[in-house]
């Protein structure tokens, strides 16, 4: 929440400067996020009049204008606004003022005519005002006062980023409240009085939903001037706050909402029909909304409605059939509470965010509706004239808040906060904050004020006594506890491990979102049966994610729109199924791999990432535990994955994960211009590792005999090296595959594979024979399995 601070000081002026109120404010739990001057700095500037405005003689855009600004003679200001006239007061900046962006004024010649100084839009004071031309300033404004003083610009907006819990503080009254406590100031909500009732006419209200609209309140206005603006010092405040003055009525119901922290919407009475009825929509009703969208409705939607349509989405947004236009002069205020559960989410639901929901899904406090309604209404009648009717009520008390007592203990307060709390403070405290405070035998009973949704147990009194006491002066100590060194398994490998070897490998570690979009989710793994969120943050984070997979592309296609072509990402968390009527979580780590095998360089061509450069990272993985002789490869269909370079991988024998290259079809609706290989592991099965095992080095020399021979192009090259392995164990140590061949000399369907077998003995050195005949054991068994023969 954004506000003026010299707003602020109006209700409450501690003798303490900016920084320690900031200070305060985030000691408090109400964390401040950063501050920001009302308007740039400038000096020079003071209201003027514009007396006389006349033609340029030498430029068509140009008026020469005789201006007064309260000292000496008026002066000749040449000025190219449109909207400059006689009559209207407006900012000068005089011979040797200063603007912001460095800008010194002097006296000058515009074509030909002397001009002696610059009336100024709001653009040309660093304000931030959308209003083009320059800045009109009221007509009673007193000419000759410097600008900065007149509309309180040495100013501090603060920014005060608020947990969910504290909607209390989403009004100036509110964070008024806070900083009178923490002060030792007095303070109460300002009294507001009734204004009287001109005009005998009601407009009716029923609810037929108490349980979600427990109070509603009505009042109509009649006669409203809308050619008036709102004044001045109400339009800054609104600026200041991060909202656009609009028109005198809605910057009214604005200001009411900022400073009390009750939302209002007015209605053009004229086009209300029959009375104004609370209601849940019909299951598709139609709703045009002020911001020019049209929603269809769900049944479970609050609806402010007269006798033939929906008006508004309760608490959210008001509809544009019913809006406050440039003719209206009769107007219908609504000022309602409504159950915070109610409002909870339907915003996001229809991709909105406003102020009225922001405070309606936190709660807003239920016995504040008659005295907003009030303060509007006064505001309004003094700003744009007219005559109020009665306020028209619709209350189901039953269905309003009901809060229940809290007994707090005395001597709890020591045990959780660590220290004591005079009996007195305590009490002065707990009634400063609003609360009804009885005596007890334990200590006292507690009834927490309407505003303050977020206490209902006696941890939450003892919470707000040391958030008031100062958290920094809460003791230190140390919990006094036995240390004990728990055994660290052997068996397991340790992840870190893992992600140092992905680091080793040119990888980055990401984390993503475990939140995903449905459309995506279902694109990549359409088999996988996901949890959809209830309350989602946003639409594209609606669903839990079956894999890693989503996030990783996601913030890889977002690397390649910044340019960048070369990514290798990794991430280990947690992916989320529905499995056999539960929820299965899983640990993975996945990775992505795009772009060029090696970063640009002199000593190796060029070469894009293909699957075997993703295998080999696997296989180092693996081989951290030991286990890379179990490990296995088998071609098999995922639907993300290219059909033609996807392999299940398993380990042991289980399902460890997937490798290979994104479908194409995926690849070109993700908008990827260059081919993306993927892989995803299970942690619990990658990461049990073998206990390493003392073998002692042979002290006889090896013997290395290299063979090639033709297989059928089918045959996998790990199965060949496995049969063998199986064909005689006693003496080989070691197969290497060095060379696979297709072309000429050997028939179409087949290829030749060249091996490398070591073989050696512990026991003594081996001999010709003793080689030969595993040898030849060797060719029988890949002869007898895949039809092999010796190339020739």
């Amino acid at each position: 929440m954004r506000f003026s601070e010299a707003w602020l000081r109006e209700f409450v002026n501690p003798s303490i400067d900016t920084q320690k109120l900031i200070h305060q404010l985030t000691m408090a739990g109400l964390e401040v996020d950063g501050t920001e001057p009302a308007a740039a700095p400038f000096s020079g500037v003071v209201v003027a009049e514009v007396l006389e405005v006349s033609q340029h003689p030498q430029a068509d855009r140009l008026r020469v204008c005789l201006v007064a600004n309260g000292s000496g003679e008026p002066l000749q200001i040449v000025c190219g606004a449109p909207n400059v006239r006689p009559g209207i007061r407006v900012p000068l900046a005089v011979e040797g003022a200063h603007l912001p962006g460095g800008v010194v004024i002097r006296k000058t010649e515009l074509r030909g005519v002397a001009s002696s100084g610059m009336l100024c839009s709001a653009k040309e004071l660093g304000i931030d005002d959308p209003a083009t031309g320059l800045m009109e300033l009221p007509a009673d404004a007193l000419v000759g006062v410097d600008v900065r003083e007149y509309m309180t610009l040495d100013d501090c907006v603060i920014d005060v980023d608020l947990t969910p819990n504290r909607a209390d503080c989403l009004s100036i009254e509110g964070i008024a409240r806070e900083v009178a406590l923490l002060n030792d100031l007095d303070w109460a909500v300002p009294d507001i009085a009734s204004v009287p009732v001109s005009v005998p006419e009601t407009f009716p209200v029923s609810v037929s939903a108490p349980e979600a609209c427990p109070r509603y309140l009505g009042r109509l206005v009649r006669g409203v001037s809308r050619t008036v603006q709102a004044p001045i010092w109400m339009r800054e405040r609104l600026r200041r706050a991060g909202i656009r003055p609009l028109d005198a009525v809605v910057d009214v119901t604005n200001y009411v909402l900022l400073e009390t922290g009750q939302p209002l919407h007015a209605f053009d009475a004229v086009k209300l029909e029959g009375g104004i009825h609370v209601r849940y929509a019909a299951q598709g009703e139609k709703l045009s909304l002020l911001n020019g969208e049209e929603v269809a409705l769900d049944s479970d939607v609050l609806v402010i409605a007269d006798q033939r349509k929906a008006l508004a989405l309760a608490g959210i947004m008001g509809g544009s059939d019913s809006a406050v236009g440039d003719v209206t002069t009769d107007i219908f205020i609504e000022c309602a509470f409504f159950t915070p559960g109610v409002i909870m989410g339907k915003a996001r639901r229809y991709g909105l965010n406003t102020e009225s929901s922001h405070r309606f899904e936190r709660g807003v406090d239920p016995e504040l509706q008659t005295r907003a309604i009030e303060r509007a209404s006064e505001l309004i009648l003094s700003i744009a004239g007219g005559k109020a009717g009665p306020i028209v009520e619709a209350t189901s008390p039953s269905h309003l808040p009901q809060r229940a007592s809290i007994l707090l203990r005395y001597d709890r307060i020591a045990r959780l906060l660590g220290m004591s709390i005079d009996r007195p403070k305590v009490a002065e405290i707990l009634k400063r904050l609003g609360m009804k405070v009885e005596n007890h035998p334990q200590g006292w009973t507690v009834t927490p004020p309407g505003f303050r949704f977020d206490i209902a147990i006696e941890a939450d009194l003892i919470e707000e006594l040391g958030r008031i006491q100062g958290y920094e002066s809460l003791p230190h100590r140390h919990p006094v506890m036995a240390t004990a060194m728990r055994p660290v398994s052997e068996r397991i490998l340790d992840l870190d491990r893992v992600k140092n070897l992905l680091v080793d490998r040119g990888y980055q570690e990401a984390i993503t979102y475990s939140f995903v979009d449905e459309a995506r989710q279902v694109m990549i793994e359409p088999e996988i049966s996901y949890l959809a969120l209830k309350n989602p943050i946003s639409s594209d984070l609606a669903v839990m994610r079956t894999g890693l997979w989503c996030g990783l592309l996601d913030a890889a296609l977002k690397n390649t729109f910044r340019q960048q072509n070369r990514v290798r990402l990794f991430e280990s968390g947690l992916r989320f199924a529905r499995r056999d009527g539960g929820i299965d979580q899983r640990k993975s780590i996945g990775g992505l791999a795009i772009g060029a095998v090696h970063e640009e360089q002199w000593g190796e061509a060029a070469r894009p990432v293909d699957f075997y450069d993703i295998k080999a990272d696997i296989e180092g993985i693996v081989k951290l535990t030991g286990r890379e002789a179990s490990l296995e490869f088998a071609a098999a269909a995922h639907p993300a994955l290219h059909p033609g370079q996807s392999a299940e991988i398993r380990l042991d024998g289980e399902h460890l994960g997937w490798v290979g290259m994104l479908h194409p079809r995926l690849e070109k609706q993700l908008s990827f211009e260059q081919s993306v290989f993927l892989f995803e592991l299970d942690q619990d099965v990658l990461l049990r590792r073998d206990l390493p095992v003392f073998r002692g080095i042979s002290k006889f020399p090896q013997v290395r005999r290299d063979i090639a021979v033709i297989i059928d192009e089918s045959v996998m090259v790990d199965r060949l090296v496995e049969c063998v392995k199986e064909a005689d164990g006693s003496i080989l140590r070691q197969v290497v595959v060095f060379d696979v061949y297709r072309g000429q000399g050997v028939e179409t369907g087949r290829k030749s594979v060249a091996l490398g077998l070591v073989l050696q003995d512990e026991a003594e050195t081996l001999t010709d024979a003793r080689v030969d005949e595993t040898m030849g054991s060797i060719l029988e068994r890949l002869s007898k399995e895949f039809n092999a023969r010796l190339r020739d």
